[in-house]
């Protein structure tokens, strides 16, 4: 084998990448040298811009906003596209002018749907590229921390618990590492790592030798080099072959439902209309035309691009509050929470948690429990490790035990782990004994000791009731030369306990009042004790109420659980898989569940949550699992969230309701018209134009207030509501538009040009009007004020329609002038139209008996109830768990 050149020559050519196979057959040393580079040292500052030039970010995609992507998006819809087959077909049997003017109007709207979607896909990119996963190198001798994307071959990469691998590495050394590598593999165990070289073929499932990028740190740490990066890796191979779909989330569904609900009255009515207008003999290519501008008419054309701008609009808010979505429909999804499982440290408290005291145990001193707690850490740095253990690094009393530590070697380090809850490191004292120093949560340090004095046993109890947080220390003696394991764990003597402080932030009870007032249950689930947990909740106002704790889930039943959530506020000493189970079975129990972790062991209930919430500084597989980050830990700022999500899907129906209603009749009464004149009541590209002004003012939607009263609850997707005020709101609308038939008729004795004119006008001011009532559920609605740019934009809509018959394009778009009597008329009948909605306001939510959002609200007691039922019979519990199992993809 060549070896090549040292890393520091800069006239050297980069090796190519070895893929993980080839070099999972060399020894670490082997592969060191191929790629130039010393463990020590690592690869220098200039190297890495040489390999990066050479071999491209370390990245599998990214998300970009694509244009041809989001112009099919506009494209694809098969109403348009027999529009557009008639339009061609009418060019070429004469109509030219109408077919011109159709292509027009369609090209606009496609035109408006694709910047406006666009925009958002730019929104949701930008997004993306504020989330950052960092990771630890060693460079120029020194560790950093860089981005994964920065990431090149040669590169000295260290791993800790909850990493998730950024690249495809050969391991150096480890500790005991373990990799769930399910997401490459299918294998649901942990597969233990070491550094052995593995023979030339390897399946990638049995490469001990090496952690695959895309899988995560299980348990254990290690130091690697990294051999392939990005679309060169083995996730990346896979990834690149995969076209990736994400599940639709409650917001997709409900939009899926509706526009399906669309399809069958377009589908119905169309069909109808043109059967009617054939019967009536009417030219049959006029009738398609008419029938079939009719289906576009009805369906909100541009409900995705007001969706879209919703969105965009609602994240750019957000990420000025300091929330970044991941997908910009769980924006919506996280309006939807009404119960929230937080952690309890840097959410509830300050987060930078301070060293106080040693409390020593029997003959110890309180510089041994110090000193000895400062040798069991994985790292002897300030800046890195768990929060603990930078505290005790950077605390004034470690300067004075630190030159103590010099004459001590540490020979062996035990990794913590979530099961364990312990660290434990073999050292070398200066007379050459060995000593086996455990650290840990103090329950489980306290089973493995020998005995455990009265008097500690008090002391722990008074910190577990001042709210401050304790680990134990204890010892016992080590064969020199044998690596620890979790089964040398036993027979410890007690030294003493770390005492540390984490208090309450000063905002979080005014926090936590404004989540309330949201309609928001918040919980906590820790790993901490329930005593400090209880402690931390009691002084924020949060509930006086016994924490549950691990021990206490493994006795109850999925039923029992349910009920024991609604009382509980306190979830301590738990495990990632009762979080998860928590999280699970309150799903099931109704409503929406948030999960707020920012640590490895809370990836399994982030992922079993609807909606999964970490922060900027939470570990890569806690961002990972996450729909939304925070750049702030602060639950002021997902409160913000909240409500921003609530308006955004507040805004939403305020479209989809009007669509349902002032379109529903305006269709209606084409349909009643054509029944009884013998021309067409409005030209194809008549209601096409009319359409698109009309969409063209709902696009100011997501810049219109929300009423306050609409934002204290959670409202969710309900077809069947939409479906009765679509039914009755529409014969409403339609209510004036025969009104104005009879006065076009036989007031104004109008042809088919004034006519058609004169609906067009009327038809346009008073679906596009009734926003402001549709819009808040005040009554009378100008209780509510809507935004300048929706006001703006609706009245210069209404004012172009009103100017079109009088302008030169009037009669290449088949109108003709208006007598000014008409608007006399016209004003009459949008008065009357107002007083008639609000009217009808008051009878159908009283009648619906809907929440203030609009839309009926889940029932949480009725939903538990139904639940409760359900799982009561040990016959079921089979298919219980299949539903869990398969709730994330249903």
């Amino acid at each position: 084998m060549k070896s090549a050149q040292p890393a520091t020559d800069p006239a050297r050519a980069v090796a190519p990448q070895l893929g993980i196979s080839p070099a999972g057959a060399l020894t670490a040393d082997e592969v060191l040298r191929e790629l130039g580079v010393t463990r020590a040292a690592g690869l220098s500052g200039d190297e890495v811009v040489r390999r990066r030039a050479r071999y491209g970010p370390n990245a599998v995609s990214s998300h970009r906003a694509r244009l041809f992507p989001v112009l099919w998006h506009q494209l694809r819809s098969p109403l348009l596209v027999l529009l557009m087959v008639a339009a061609v077909a009418s060019y070429f049997v004469g109509e030219r002018s109408d077919a011109v003017i159709i292509g027009v109007i369609v090209a606009v709207s496609v035109g408006l749907g694709f910047v406006n979607e666009y925009r958002a896909e730019k929104a949701a990119e930008a997004l993306h590229s504020q989330i950052r996963h960092e990771t630890v190198v060693i460079r120029d001798g020194h560790p950093r921390s860089v981005d994964v994307t920065g990431l090149v071959p040669g590169d000295v990469v260290e791993l800790k618990l909850g990493d998730v691998v950024p690249a495809d590495l050969r391991l150096l050394e480890v500790a005991g590492l373990e990799c769930d590598e399910s997401v490459l593999t299918g294998e649901s165990l942990p597969l233990e790592k070491d550094t052995a070289a593995v023979p030339a073929g390897t399946a990638l499932a049995e490469l001990s030798g090496c952690a695959l990028m895309g899988t995560v740190v299980h348990a254990g740490s290690a130091t690697g080099v990294v051999v392939s990066t990005g679309a060169r890796t083995g996730f990346g191979a896979i990834a690149a072959g995969l076209g990736t779909h994400q599940l639709d989330t409650e917001f997709q569904v409900g939009l899926r439902k509706f526009s399906m609900l669309l399809v069958y009255v377009a589908g119905a009515l169309t069909t109808s209309i043109f059967a009617i207008n054939v019967v009536l003999h009417k030219p049959i290519l006029d009738a398609l035309l008419f029938s079939l501008a009719i289906a576009v008419g009805i369906t909100p054309q541009l409900l995705p691009a007001v969706v879209s701008t919703s969105l965009a609009a609602g994240s750019r808010r957000m990420s000025r509050r300091k929330v970044l979505v991941k997908r910009l429909v769980c924006i919506e999804d996280l309006g939807n929470v009404d119960v929230l499982f937080t952690d309890k440290t840097g959410t509830l408290t300050l987060g930078r948690i301070d060293y106080m005291r040693a409390v020593p145990a029997g003959a110890a001193t309180p510089g041994d429990v110090l000193r000895w707690g400062l040798l069991c850490t994985e790292s002897t740095e300030s800046v890195s490790g768990n929060l603990l253990d930078q505290a005790l690094w950077r605390s004034p009393a470690s300067l004075t035990e630190r030159p103590a530590l010099a004459g001590h070697t540490r020979l062996g380090i035990l990794p913590f782990d979530h099961e364990r809850r312990m660290i434990s490191v073999a050292v070398r004292d200066p007379a050459g004994g060995t000593l086996l120093v455990t650290k840990g949560a103090p329950e489980t340090v306290l089973d493995r000791c020998v005995s455990v004095p009265a008097e500690a046993r008090t002391a722990l109890d008074a910190e577990f009731a001042a709210g401050n947080r304790v680990v134990a220390v204890a010892t016992r003696p080590f064969p020199a030369g044998q690596r620890p394991a979790p089964e040398d764990e036993h027979d410890l003597t007690l030294l003493g306990f770390l005492v540390f402080l984490d208090p309450p932030k000063h905002d979080a009870a005014q926090s936590l009042r404004r989540l309330a007032d949201l309609g928001i249950a918040v919980k906590v689930v820790t790993g901490d004790n329930p005593a400090v947990a209880a402690k931390v909740c009691h002084d924020l106002g949060l509930g006086d109420g016994a924490a549950l704790t691990g021990t206490d889930l493994d006795g109850l039943d999925d039923t029992q659980l349910a009920e024991a959530i609604t009382r509980t506020t306190v979830f301590a000493r738990v495990s990632p898989e009762h979080k998860a189970r928590i999280v699970r079975v309150q799903r099931h129990s109704g409503g929406g569940v948030a999960f707020l972790g920012d640590g490895v062991n809370d990836a399994l209930a982030l992922h079993a949550a609807d909606v999964g919430i970490s922060v900027d500084s939470a570990t890569d597989v806690a961002k990972d699992a996450a729909d939304v980050i925070l750049l702030e830990k602060d639950l002021d700022v997902l409160a913000d969230g909240v409500t921003e999500g609530r308006r955004i899907f507040a805004n939403t129906i305020k479209y989809v309701l009007m669509g349902t209603s002032s379109n529903f009749g305006n269709m209606f009464s084409a349909a009643g018209a054509s029944l009884f004149l013998t021309f067409l009541p409005m030209l194809p590209s008549q209601i096409l134009l009319n359409n698109l002004l009309y969409d063209s003012s709902q696009l100011a939607i997501p810049t219109d207030t929300v009423d306050a009263d609409q934002l204290r609850r959670p409202s969710h997707w309900d077809i069947g509501f939409i479906r009765r005020f679509m039914v009755f709101f529409g014969p409403l609308s339609s209510v004036f538009d025969f009104v104005t038939f009879g006065v076009m008729l036989w007031v104004f004795h109008s042809g088919p040009d004034q006519f058609r004119s004169g609906w067009f006008v009327e038809s346009l001011a008073t679906q596009t009007l009734v926003i402001f009532a549709i819009r808040t559920r005040r009554i009378p609605f100008f209780r509510s004020h809507p935004s300048l740019p929706l006001t703006l934009g609706v009245l210069g809509v209404v004012a172009v329609g009103a100017l079109l018959p009088a302008t030169p394009l009037a009669s290449a778009l088949g109108f003709s002038p208006l007598p000014g009597g008409f608007f006399a008329a016209l004003a009459g009948m949008v008065l009357g139209y107002l007083v008639l909605i609000e009217a009808g306001k008051r009878i159908f939510y009283r009648s619906a008996g809907v929440g203030p959002g609009g839309l009926r609200p889940y029932s949480h007691h009725r939903h538990l109830r139904r639940r409760a039922a359900y799982f009561s019979t040990i016959e079921r519990a089979a298919e219980r768990d299949r539903l869990f199992d398969s709730d994330r993809a249903a």
